[in-house]
């Protein structure tokens, strides 16, 4: 999720003059011929002026015209000049590999535990911490239809510290906001009738990269304050950017060396055994994260994939016997390939279906049939949406997300695409950034999703 859509440019950066560049980026309306991939991306972050500085010629490229095989975060990407105006990558890139066997679509055995969330939710974020264009909204003007509030965000005091903060977004910035003693007790009001508050850590700003035991502690220990002081529910995991990726040579998701993986996941476990049953964990990752593992996983075996494909694989493997509910957000994307080995893009119901059905059918990771990441509960899946047309890339109309709802619970009106999860009548609910944005746009998403979703038997 975003606060915005502007990042600046570090001034460290150094490029050949005469070199062009290119700031990808899913949330970019200006689209540029696609690059010939450098072998690792460059993250950044400074102003126009400095882009000017390094003597570079700065294009965009919006990643929804090509394959996904880097992130819709903002990279640069250097021209080795292969660029020819295309969308497909040249063949520079490593061939695409796609799985020739069907996954099995045997489902979980597990027992879904009881948590006192509906059978179909309605999940969205409030932006508890700061203000944009949507406004600021008291916790307790939340409507009643919202059944998991996500707190937006909790954020690191550095990338690397492990130390979250939240604070209420101040009044300078938020005129209207309440106080912290009527936020704590509309928290406890929405908990009394029966809804969860989480604390949402990460967002598109929120880079977290637990590289070492020290850190992985302090995010333990910050965390479980900020659960304890507002008296919430658990965590949602939003971690975007660069806060995951896998080193070089760890390429088995169920046993990951990566450190800022391996914190994570030990992190998760003692948060859990501290609240016990009742700790409610939730995750937001972009398909990049997620679905791009079907194809590539880390850097793979040429040495130059996005080491961060795929990475949030081990961290929901870990964890899958208290995942409360994955949440992907199907929005800010490129194309992704489905279990039917096509490319599946942003604007209908199918790129819904297809990215949703591999989280329930489970699917090989990069290609591999004898590597399977094996199929989510039902009640542990459910898909992210824009609220509106200013929350993010993706947005449908509520026709839409209500045909992917269908299809994936009872089989109905799934166009070309056939579930190989079969039908999915437990399937959780959906997900929206955000609650801000939904009132500001007149309560679409609320009101047409929300509803259809709760009315499912």
């Amino acid at each position: 999720m975003r606060r915005s859509l502007i990042l600046a440019m570090a001034a460290s950066l150094t490029f050949a003059a005469g070199t062009t560049v290119y700031l990808a980026s899913s949330a970019s309306a200006a689209t540029a011929c696609a690059p010939a991939w450098s072998a690792t991306a460059v993250y950044v972050g400074g102003n126009t002026a400095s882009q000017n500085s390094h003597n570079y010629t700065a294009k965009w490229w919006t990643q929804n015209e090509s394959p996904a095989t880097h992130s819709g975060q903002w990279d640069v990407w250097a021209d080795n000049g292969a660029c020819t105006g295309g969308t497909t990558p040249p063949t520079t890139t490593p061939a695409t590999t796609s799985p020739t066997t069907t996954p099995p679509t045997t489902p979980p055995t597990t027992t879904p535990p009881t948590t006192g969330i509906p059978k179909h939710a309605l999940i969205g974020y409030l932006h508890a911490s700061f203000a944009n264009g949507s406004g600021y909204m008291k916790m307790a003007d939340v409507p009643a239809d919202w059944d998991i509030i996500d707190l937006a965000f909790g954020e690191p005091t550095s990338a690397t510290s492990g130390d979250i903060r939240f604070t209420l977004c101040p009044a300078t910035e938020c005129p209207g906001v309440e106080s912290e003693a009527d936020f704590r007790a509309a928290i406890q009001a929405k908990r009394a009738a029966g809804k969860k508050v989480l604390l949402s850590i990460g967002g598109a700003n929120g880079q977290v990269q637990l590289t070492t035991a020290a850190a992985r502690d302090t995010f333990v220990s910050s965390v479980s304050a900020i659960i304890d002081k507002w008296g919430l529910d658990g965590v949602d995991i939003d971690f975007e950017g660069h806060s995951l990726s896998l080193n070089t040579g760890d390429t088995d998701f169920k046993n990951p060396t990566t450190p800022v993986i391996v914190n994570l996941i030990s992190a998760l476990k003692s948060l859990k055994a501290r609240y016990g049953a009742s700790f409610v964990l939730t995750m937001a990752p972009e398909t990049f994260f997620v679905q791009l593992g079907y194809q590539y996983y880390g850097s793979g075996p040429w040495g130059g994939q996005d080491p961060r494909a795929g990475s949030y694989l081990p961290v929901i493997y870990a964890v899958r016997d208290f995942l409360t509910i994955l949440h992907v957000q199907d929005y800010n994307s490129g194309s992704i390939m489905g279990l039917d080995n096509q490319y599946h893009s942003m604007g209908g119901a199918d790129f819904h279906i297809a990215m949703t059905d591999m989280l329930m059918a489970g699917f090989p990771v990069a290609g591999n049939t004898a590597n399977m990441f094996p199929a989510l509960r039902e009640d542990q899946v459910a898909f992210g949406a824009p609220s509106s047309v200013s929350a993010g890339n993706g947005y449908v109309a509520p026709s839409a997300i209500q045909q992917a709802v269908g299809c994936l619970v009872n089989g109905s009106n799934c166009g070309g695409y056939t579930p190989r999860s079969g039908t999915n009548p437990n399937f959780r609910g959906l997900m929206t950034w955000s609650i801000n944005w939904d009132k500001y746009y007149g309560w679409e998403f609320q009101n047409q999703n929300g509803k259809y979703v709760k009315a499912l038997p």
